[in-house]
């Protein structure tokens, strides 16, 4: 994921009504308290984290961590769900609403470069290749502030309405194939089933935000993310008589340089952004010998149901006819069934909630941030219960979150204000939430 920061921008014209209007929101004596009393457990939560990173459906130890600091708030979590995912309920006091937190666990193969004196030196297996492993999007920041936001809750459960579901949630990165995990596996284990929540909240720390601002969306906010293949076949031949043979890697190039033209001439750019990425390419092993075969592998990024199946539609066609017009074939796989749809924001809630998150922040920190091309599998929850996902500021003073090494970098560096901020984010959205709190 990646955007840059943008202007602050009025909610007024997003949500009807001058912002001018609206009364000062105001952060809950209680949330300040507990944020501040909790801010070196919540540091030191992260940091062990940070330091024992684990792989998509591999995050043994970090569920078990999990689970014990749950235990410790005398909580009785579930753990093994959708893997090594952990969930656990919180019960309040006082009748009230349901709502769920969610939280997602796993890192990514990438090898740190940040020189933090907790770095991780963890390594892992990822497509057959031994690689370092990295929180390089940030998921040890979320699971320490759901930790707190569960601790401080705990703490004042008397005077609590309602229940509140923590969501502890493997594999967000994508299981790895033919793998299952995510989202989208805890929902089909029934997350929901027993525990239908009113309102899902979620967050993820973004290194192009600056630390003490929140950017949130109302509607469409991240995109759908869909994982493609093209296989293109020729005939394997000497490299010296390429006439003898079908060069599939000539043809691939081909493909490659036509399949731009799906977005830049054929998608409708002036309703919503769209994306087609080839990300790897492998084909051949020797220098003079033209291979039988090369694959290529890739993203498409849409926001628009429509506009995402006319890509299918278009890739499919230009790696056909591409392909026939060399020679060779081309084998198209789309796997529609292992994306992330778009994440959407309830218009609703998030005009209900945007006052708490001006509470934590001050109004002229939190902003309306532009489309963003990355995905989540939160999505996947807001398609059952309606849903607020926000983004936390990631990058610390003295630094140009414009400039600053993305998420998903080797040197992705979350500077440590983001888990107060994010602290006091989900703690006053709860509670605003479970006391029936509404916008002015």
């Amino acid at each position: 994921m990646r955007t840059s920061v943008p202007l602050l921008l009025l909610w007024g014209s997003l949500l009807g009504a001058p912002l001018a209007l609206a009364a000062t929101p105001v952060q809950r004596a209680e949330v300040a308290a507990d944020a501040q009393a909790l801010g070196s457990q919540v540091v030191a939560w992260r940091r062990d984290f940070h330091q024992h990173p684990e792989l998509s459906n591999r995050e043994e130890r970090t569920g078990q961590k999990i689970a014990e600091a749950l235990r410790a708030m005398g909580l009785e979590p579930k753990t093994g769900v959708a893997g090594h995912g952990v969930t656990a309920v919180i019960q309040g006091g006082l009748p009230g609403p349901k709502i769920a937190l969610r939280a997602d666990m796993d890192a990514l193969p990438v090898s740190e470069q940040t020189g933090l004196p907790f770095a991780s030196t963890a390594t892992g297996e990822y497509r057959g290749e031994q690689i370092g492993v990295m929180h390089a999007c940030g998921h040890d920041a979320h699971m320490a502030i759901l930790l707190g936001t569960a601790q401080a809750l705990v703490q004042r459960r008397a005077q609590l309405p309602g229940q509140v579901l923590l969501v502890f949630q493997p594999a967000e990165e994508g299981a790895p194939p033919p793998e299952q995990g995510g989202a989208d596996l805890m929902l089909k284990q029934g997350l929901f089933a027993d525990f239908k929540p009113e309102a899902v909240f979620g967050l993820h720390v973004f290194s192009n935000i600056a630390a003490g601002q929140i950017g949130v969306r109302s509607g469409p906010a991240m995109a759908a993310s869909d994982r493609f293949s093209v296989t293109i076949n020729g005939r394997q031949t000497h490299g010296s008589a390429p006439w003898n043979g079908v060069d599939p890697i000539v043809a691939a190039a081909d493909v490659i340089g036509t399949a731009q033209t799906i977005v830049s001439r054929r998608a409708n750019l002036s309703r919503q952004p769209a994306v087609l990425t080839f990300g790897a390419i492998k084909g051949g092993i020797r220098y003079n010998i033209i291979p039988d075969s090369v694959e290529m592998v890739g993203t498409i990024r849409t926001f628009d149901e429509g506009m995402r199946q006319q890509v299918f539609a278009d890739l499919r066609n230009v790696a056909d006819h591409v392909a026939q017009a060399h020679g060779g074939s081309a084998v198209t796989e789309v796997y529609e069934n292992d994306g992330n749809p778009a994440t959407v924001n309830d218009p609703a809630l998030t005009a209900r909630m945007l006052p708490s998150l001006q509470a934590v922040v001050g109004s002229d920190n939190v902003f309306e941030p532009p489309l963003q091309m990355g995905s989540e599998d939160f999505s996947l929850y807001a398609q059952q219960v309606p849903s607020l996902f926000f983004f936390v500021g990631a990058t610390g003073a003295g630094i140009d979150p414009a400039t600053a090494p993305s998420n998903h970098s080797p040197k992705f560096l979350l500077d440590e204000k983001a888990l107060d901020v994010g602290l006091r984010a989900m703690l006053q959205l709860s509670w605003d939430y479970l006391q029936g709190v509404s916008a002015p």
